[in-house]
């Protein structure tokens, strides 16, 4: 019987994979996968995490307190499945908008080039 046992469990811990060790203080973003946006109400356009939250308490194994705003109306505690670890991003990473220039108090920006344009139901756009 033990003998047995010890196959199946084998087995089993085949595809099991290591769970990752959480502490309280580290950085993570969350899942959007089961959140609802009221202003996005297309889930392909969503991102896939949000926000950088940290871990308030480590629950269990699987399951963490985050520190979340209040707009979120959502459970402090949440599966390590829906969080993933935040990454710093490389210096030059993410690409800043320009800032705008004041032309007679309304703000504009300078275009170093238009790359393309196209019109979309009777409106001209332009790719800049």
């Amino acid at each position: 019987m033990r003998k047995m046992q010890e196959e199946m469990k084998r087995y089993a811990d085949r595809n099991r994979r290591k769970t990752e060790e959480w502490k309280k203080g580290d950085r993570v973003m969350l899942s959007t996968k089961d959140l609802v946006f009221k202003e996005r109400p297309v889930q392909k356009l969503t991102e896939r995490y949000v926000g950088l939250y940290a871990i308030e308490k480590v629950v269990s194994s699987n399951m963490v307190k985050l520190q979340l705003p209040s707009l979120m109306r959502i459970h402090l505690v949440v599966n390590v499945s829906r969080i993933v670890w935040y990454k710093e991003q490389v210096k030059g990473q993410k690409k800043e908008e320009g800032k705008p220039i004041e032309v007679e108090g309304i703000e504009e920006w300078k275009v170093e080039k238009i790359l393309n344009k196209r019109k979309i139901r009777g409106v001209e756009k332009y790719l800049i």
